[in-house]
């Protein structure tokens, strides 16, 4: 809710202008109205002016004061309420599928690919608060960690939660995880829906050719943004369990499937995108936040509340006040 103050006929401010003028005649009329006469000695006119002679101006002050108040009313100031409502008029459905094979703990992305994809994915969740978004997880297999929901939280815990472990079996199922994300979509009533395919790889696994799964998402109107994730060259992949149980790293050549991706982006009316740096993939996700905007009815309501009523008040108290002090106790000096 904003609360502003506005004037319905501002043209009317323009009379204070006036006021410096009237104050100017009043000052050379009240000179005219005051007489001279020389004599030799004022010796016995040193009589100070009583407290009420020196008041006596007040009557303009007030009569200038009055003024102002009816200026201001005569303005119209308001206060105004402001409401507003939104609504999305073309609401976008987005499954990001993402591909968590053990190559995505390579670290030519800091601190591996996995953690810089989940941090710009977030950010691009937050920045889109009038979709709905789910989550859809792969490497040789795949399935729905959200199913697509306008509950932010809920998509930010699960982007949060993803890591490499031994849930699904390792390997790059390309067309397994984007046949998962376009079943979450197939029956979606959303005036459009998006995939965002992520891989770091070369599809090695799964039942579905990736073409095949391009082309259901092409007839059920599902556009397809694809991004491989990996710098050009070589980087440090894992290769085998430490003792520690943690991971052991060598350098690697990295391969991705560039032609495939671009192909499925192209079949589908998305975009085919290279994540080979950290700044990079932020860049990308930016520009899809870009194209795929949802369109926005936004809705004000404004409520005024008239304030000019305590102007006139004010104003026809001064002007009576003036009156009577004109009429009473100065009666005998005017």
């Amino acid at each position: 809710m904003v609360k502003e103050v506005t004037f319905l006929n501002p043209e009317f401010l323009w009379l204070f202008l006036l006021l410096p003028m009237a104050a100017g005649w009043f000052i050379w009329k009240r000179k005219q109205l005051s007489t001279t006469l020389k004599i030799s000695s004022v010796k016995g006119f040193k009589a100070q002016k009583s407290l009420l002679a020196k008041l006596k101006p007040m009557l303009f002050v007030l009569r200038l004061l009055a003024l102002s108040a009816l200026i201001i009313a005569m303005a119209r100031p308001r206060k105004v309420d402001i409401s507003s409502q939104t609504k999305s008029t073309k609401g976008i459905d987005i499954v990001m599928a993402i591909d968590v094979s053990g190559s995505m703990l390579a670290k030519d992305l800091k601190p591996n690919r996995m953690e810089a994809l989940k941090e710009v994915a977030t950010n691009f969740v937050d920045g889109r608060p009038n979709d709905r978004i789910g989550i859809v997880v792969y490497a040789a297999e795949a399935y729905t960690k959200t199913p697509v929901t306008s509950d932010k939280a809920i998509v930010a815990d699960a982007i949060k939660s993803i890591k490499y472990d031994n849930v699904l079996q390792d390997g790059t199922g390309i067309g397994v995880g984007l046949t998962t994300a376009v079943n979450r979509l197939k029956d979606s009533k959303a005036k459009s829906k998006v995939v965002i395919l992520m891989t770091d790889g070369v599809n090695n696994a799964g039942f579905i050719e990736p073409e095949t799964a391009s082309q259901i998402a092409k007839e059920y109107g599902i556009k397809v943004y694809t991004i491989g994730i990996g710098t050009n060259g070589n980087a440090m992949f894992p290769y085998a369990y430490a003792p520690n149980g943690g991971f052991l790293f060598r350098m690697m050549p990295v391969e991705i499937d560039v032609n495939l991706l671009k192909t499925i982006a192209r079949n589908t009316g998305g975009k085919y995108y290279r994540a080979s740096s950290n700044s990079k993939l932020e860049t990308i996700y930016k520009e899809i936040n870009k194209l795929e905007t949802t369109e926005i009815q936004e809705l004000k309501f404004y409520d005024y509340d008239e304030q000019y009523r305590l102007f006139v008040w004010i104003a026809g108290i001064l002007v009576l006040l003036e009156m009577v002090l004109r009429n009473t106790i100065y009666k005998s000096f005017i």
